[in-house]
């Protein structure tokens, strides 16, 4: 029996469903739209299902393509560490190396980092991807990324990986000048807090469980992508929540944010610096030359201010 799924295949079903259509998908992949429609379309007509819907504005998977995709992101994690195994086991060096990075984080320290990492002339892929909260501690476990910068809090089980704390993430509880909360008397109870909607910026794990912090049960919220959306909401009015204290108290000297004491006030929480590590095979040359200069940086420098 031929199989009809490939891993190209696979990669062009998540590239779509990423991107929302086939020329943003086949932008992404450096192919031609056609290209890509000509690859669903032939896979669609071998396993006799529709894959895609197509009648409105976006591409939207249907039940049956967003379960082939579900379970196809394992293989494609699979063959990507199979691939890089291969490489590392005749060379040392990786091809790929993916680095999930919090979105609380500045990226300027990662691309001066990787200029330098560029001129060792590994030839190694670098893939970096934005994660909020509990999904950079996914990356890490589901295989898609090799190193994760900044995953926050209690560490997940099923080890595989090693970890190097960068320091402790300190949140204060902030609302904007003009939200009902500003003039309220401190410090805020949860009765009080709790008439109003939160903003959460959405755990991006796909495989644990998403984690959520600082929302109160049955309280209204707004969940947005990431935390530079989250504060944006904030700073409209259109919620509360918490901050990190550095990003919080720029925008508090700007004006546009009060940060205000709370009765139970968020925990300060740990964040790490984690890689995976086969203790068959170790790592390679290039992630080991990475986690070296990784390791040198510092939450401060870190952090988005």
């Amino acid at each position: 029996m031929a199989i009809r799924i490939s891993i190209e295949a696979l990669e062009v079903i998540d590239a779509i469903a990423r991107k929302g259509s086939f020329a943003a998908a086949a932008e992404s992949l450096f192919h031609v739209p056609s290209a890509l429609t000509y690859t669903v379309r032939k896979l669609e007509e071998g396993l006799g299902v529709t894959l895609f819907d197509r009648s409105g504005h976006r591409a939207r998977l249907t039940e049956a393509g967003a379960e082939l995709l579900n379970e196809g992101r394992h293989l494609l994690d699979a063959a990507l560490a199979l691939e890089s195994h291969v490489k590392r086991v005749a060379t040392g060096i990786e091809t790929h190396i993916g680095i999930a990075i919090n979105d609380l984080f500045n990226m300027q320290p990662i691309y001066e980092l990787l200029q330098a990492f560029y001129a060792q002339g590994f030839g190694t892929r670098v893939k970096l991807t934005r994660e909020v909260f509990g999904g950079s501690w996914d990356a890490l476990l589901s295989g898609r990324a090799d190193i994760s910068i900044g995953a926050p809090g209690e560490a997940p089980a099923g080890g595989g990986y090693v970890t190097k704390l960068l320091g402790q993430l300190e949140f204060v509880f902030a609302v904007a000048p003009h939200h009902a909360l500003a003039n309220l008397q401190e410090p805020l109870e949860n009765q009080d807090i709790i008439k109003y909607r939160a903003v959460a910026a959405a755990d991006s794990s796909r495989n644990l469980p998403p984690r959520t912090s600082g929302i109160l049960s049955g309280q209204d919220v707004l969940t947005v992508p990431d935390m530079q959306s989250k504060l944006e909401a904030q700073i409209n009015g259109l919620g509360v929540g918490y901050l990190p204290i550095q990003l919080a108290n720029r925008y508090a000297t700007q004006g546009k944010l009060i940060i205000k004491q709370v009765a139970e006030p968020k925990t300060i929480a740990p964040t790490f610096l984690a890689w995976r590590n086969n203790r068959k095979t170790g790592i390679g040359k290039a992630q080991q030359w990475l986690l070296k200069r990784l390791e040198k940086l510092t939450l401060e420098e870190l952090l988005i201010h």
